[in-house]
């Protein structure tokens, strides 16, 4: 018997495009479900949610995690310039490439909820608040409350961090992938964990995290393909296969960053 094989137009696919593509689907078939206000109403009745302000979810889950991200964050900066443990392993372009993946999710997760009009489960009138149920595939539509409820911004401290992963999960070493897989699993679960706290406490829909997810890996994917392509482009710009530092041109050295995309071509 053939053995069955994908084709090769599926085999040539760039790394992560599926994933992506299977991320969608999930956060639309979520939104067609329409489960979200069934699970707010196991959670809450017209008195309001009983957990919003429990001390752990509140104090220790929200509070203490939202430190914890942001200085995870700061760290991804820091390594760029100063990497530690088996940050060294990476070549500079791709701790940039990591760090920059992060941002590029703050940034679009926070843009999103400053134009958003969707308004928290807290505030809608079913929990004891002002606003009506208005789905966020409705832009431009008030719910009669506060909205810039959309996406979940409190998951996206740990979300924005799956990108770290890429340089790892690409790489040819199977020790390498290992380490990646690890890294993306750990920040699902550490998202997932602050994405359940909003929703328990009536921050979130449980789709405000889910579409959390899916922006911050679909950005962290095109981020890490943008990177390296340059990285590619500068490599050629090299005259020498080995990647020795060019010859002058005009009386200035090339760049070092081209000498760190070389290192990052080789690695891969």
């Amino acid at each position: 018997m053939k053995e069955f094989s994908l084709p090769a137009s599926v085999r040539r696919a760039p790394a992560g495009l599926w994933s992506v593509c299977l991320c969608w689907a999930v956060a639309l078939a979520w939104d067609a479900s329409g489960l979200d206000m069934g699970v707010m109403r196991a959670l809450a009745d017209a008195q309001g949610f009983a957990w919003r302000h429990q001390w752990w979810l509140e104090r220790v889950l929200h509070d203490g995690a939202r430190h914890l991200a942001t200085a995870a964050y700061l760290g991804l900066w820091l390594m760029v310039w100063r990497p530690l443990g088996p940050w060294r392993r990476l070549a500079r372009s791709q701790r940039l490439e990591v760090a920059l993946g992060a941002t590029w999710g703050l940034l679009a997760v926070n843009a999103i909820k400053r134009h958003s009009l969707t308004s928290c489960p807290w505030d809608l009138q079913a929990f004891g608040g002002t606003a009506q149920y208005v789905s966020h595939w409705l832009w431009g539509v008030a719910d009669g409350g506060p909205g810039h409820c959309f996406p979940g911004g409190h998951a996206s401290a740990a979300l924005t961090l799956l990108g770290a992963s890429l340089p790892w999960l690409t790489s040819a070493d199977p020790q390498r992938r290992a380490r990646g897989r690890r890294w993306l699993w750990g920040v699902v679960v550490f998202g997932a964990v602050l994405g359940l706290t909003q929703t328990l406490r009536g921050a979130h829909h449980p789709s405000h995290t889910l579409w959390t997810g899916v922006i911050c890996w679909t950005l962290a994917v095109l981020n890490h393909h943008a990177c390296r392509g340059l990285v590619r482009v500068l490599a050629k710009r090299q005259s020498s296969p080995s990647c020795a530092p060019s010859t002058q041109a005009d009386g200035v050295d090339a760049p070092s960053a081209v000498a760190g995309a070389c290192r990052h071509s080789q690695a891969q």
